[in-house]
């Protein structure tokens, strides 16, 4: 699938018309960076003949951001705008913005102005070269070096080493999806900072491009420490899931079948003691190993069969958003309820 030009088309078009492109960007408290980021997408689309929709997820704004939000979706046909009705994270955020996306590709950046909206058709010409996601990589990145820069570059070396997927900068939200890829894929926790592992799960074909990065012009970062411990625990999660997410009685069976497999030696054992050489057991702590070890092996083995059947359902078979819409601003479909 490529990226068709619609010279013809403009920002006006009719929403019955398959943009070609779908703009996700996350808001959460960037009144005063609002304006300048749609300003800035819309003259780098419009001058490289895109077809395209913009979508700002509000993410439980509190700084006139969703006022601001829903005039310009309001004034503007090439903008719609989700309000979330709370604040549920960035990942909350992006999968609404995907689940609202018609365009055949989807690009994601973050709403701060950091991110360049005219590396856009950079990224898309490299997604036209065969790839289904096309990843940014902050190369000169304008951040604190002890706060930000230090913790990110641990953090990306961690996960590409836990995932395979070696990527520079795994926290850019300068992406650029091919539609079907996402629309397979569900977003919980802190996950969004891992959609290349996710999509590699899926058999993605995944490159790296350096884009540009600016320093902060207005308000401050909402991103801190207190995010590595949920950043980790994702991690394992995604560790899991692309090691034994078809297979999760491989890791559960083999811990409970060594975990009877000892406890049966150690209880044979025992029962030479006993009954062979008539010595007193009841006092010994091997004895209460062995009943720990039965128990937690037969425990571990009923676990790995409950995780077969769960995983095959994986959260899909529910039907249950992670996030709660409130409105959609500029579109013709009906608020959620």
């Amino acid at each position: 699938m490529s990226i068709s030009l619609h010279p013809e088309l403009t920002t006006r078009r009719s929403r019955s018309i398959q943009p070609d492109l779908s703009v996700v960007v996350p808001i959460h408290n960037e009144y005063e960076s609002l304006p300048h980021l749609v300003e800035a997408i819309t003259s780098t689309l419009t001058a490289d003949q895109l077809s395209y929709e913009l979508i700002c997820v509000d993410d439980g704004s509190t700084d006139g951001s969703t006022n601001l939000l829903k005039q310009l979706a309001h004034d503007r046909n090439d903008l719609r705008a989700v309000i979330l009705r709370r604040n549920y994270g960035q990942t909350a955020a992006m999968a609404a913005g995907f689940g609202h996306a018609r365009g055949r590709v989807i690009v994601t950046l973050d709403g701060d102005l950091q991110n360049d909206p005219a590396d856009i058709p950079m990224l898309l010409a490299k997604l036209n070269e065969g790839y289904d996601l096309v990843s940014g990589w902050r190369k000169d990145r304008q951040d604190a070096a002890l706060t930000r820069l230090l913790p990110s570059k641990i953090a990306n070396w961690l996960i590409g080493k836990v995932t395979g997927v070696k990527l520079h900068d795994y926290g850019c939200s300068l992406k650029a999806y091919r539609a079907e890829l996402v629309a397979d894929m569900n977003l919980y926790g802190e996950l969004h900072r891992f959609l290349p592992a996710l999509a590699f799960i899926e058999g993605a074909r995944i490159t790296e491009l350096p884009v540009r990065h600016h320093a902060r012009r207005f308000g401050k970062s909402k991103y801190g420490l207190d995010r590595t411990f949920r950043v980790i625990m994702d991690l394992l999660t995604v560790w899991f899931m692309r090691k034994f997410l078809t297979r999760p009685m491989h890791v559960f069976g083999l811990f409970g079948l060594v975990s009877m497999a000892l406890g049966t030696i150690s209880g044979l054992y025992l029962t030479f003691l006993k009954l062979g050489l008539g010595q007193t057991i009841g006092n010994r702590p091997l004895l209460t190993l062995t009943v720990v070890l039965l128990l937690a092996g037969v425990q571990l083995f009923t676990l790995g069969l409950l995780a077969e059947v769960m995983m095959r359902t994986y959260h899909e078979s529910q039907g249950r958003p992670i996030y709660r819409v409130r409105e959609v601003v500029g579109d013709d479909s009906e608020a959620d309820s």
